[in-house]
């Protein structure tokens, strides 16, 4: 199934660590606005919080970003999510998703970043995906049922992450559930032992578009003009990783 599109050791090899927190302080910021500032009713924010702190984003930033995102400070500065639609390279349908405090820069910069592709008007792709809420979480234990796990937290379906995203010795998962069961899900998770590293409202593509090597990479290199952009969030494809 495969949940957002991730480029298989990007943040950690990222040499853009400033770029990457800046992303982390924003996801942070609005899962805070558009919910409950305390992360234990809000598994956003608490996914956003765990992300920051995974990448060593200091605690009184993090504490910054939950307070700004409450409106319990004003610096003028109030992101709001815009969508774009389009294809990529070899026509793979591709829903950007970007956090951004002014939408006609970000429009420009993006119609830009689309010349190899085709940015298409909204409702034209998305209707190629499911709106599914998506909870990635790993435990500490090799062999786990995660089939099993997955009826016990009340998901729909799940998947197992691929060995380059799990530490040895640990399994990791990827659950899917309908958005509004998003909360209960990722709470039973966690009281199964699980550690969830991430939990969104994500597009889910219906059906993978595959590619030989030499497309692969072209279309790969398209992702990552646009997710270099400091406004883009998160980038949801068809592209198969086979």
């Amino acid at each position: 199934m495969g949940a957002q599109w991730k480029h298989a050791g990007r943040i950690e090899s990222s040499s853009k660590r400033g770029a990457l927190i800046s992303k982390l302080v924003k996801e942070i910021t609005v899962a805070a606005k558009s919910g409950d500032p305390n992360p234990d009713n809000n598994p956003r924010l608490r996914a956003g919080i765990e992300a920051a702190k995974k990448a060593s984003v200091p605690r009184d930033t993090i504490e910054r970003a939950i307070k700004k995102g409450a409106g319990l400070l004003d610096d003028g500065v109030h992101y709001e999510t815009v969508f774009y639609e389009g294809f990529a390279p070899h026509r793979v349908p591709v829903i950007v998703e970007c956090l951004t405090d002014n939408k006609n820069r970000t429009a420009a910069d993006v119609r830009v970043l689309f010349r190899r592709g085709q940015l298409q008007s909204i409702g034209s792709v998305t209707w190629m995906f499911d709106r599914m809420g998506v909870i990635e979480a790993i435990i500490a234990k090799k062999a786990v049922d995660i089939e099993e796990a997955a009826i016990e937290a009340g998901a729909q379906n799940v998947e197992a992450l691929d060995a380059n995203e799990v530490s040895a010795g640990h399994t990791g998962a990827r659950f899917f559930c309908d958005p509004k069961d998003l909360d209960m899900v990722s709470k039973g998770v966690t009281q199964l032992g699980w550690t969830v590293s991430a939990c969104e409202i994500s597009y889910i593509a219906k059906s993978m578009v595959q590619l030989n090597e030499e497309q692969k990479k072209e279309t790969v290199d398209f992702l990552n003009a646009i997710d270099d952009h400091d406004d883009v969030h998160r980038i949801y494809t068809a592209l198969s990783n086979k």
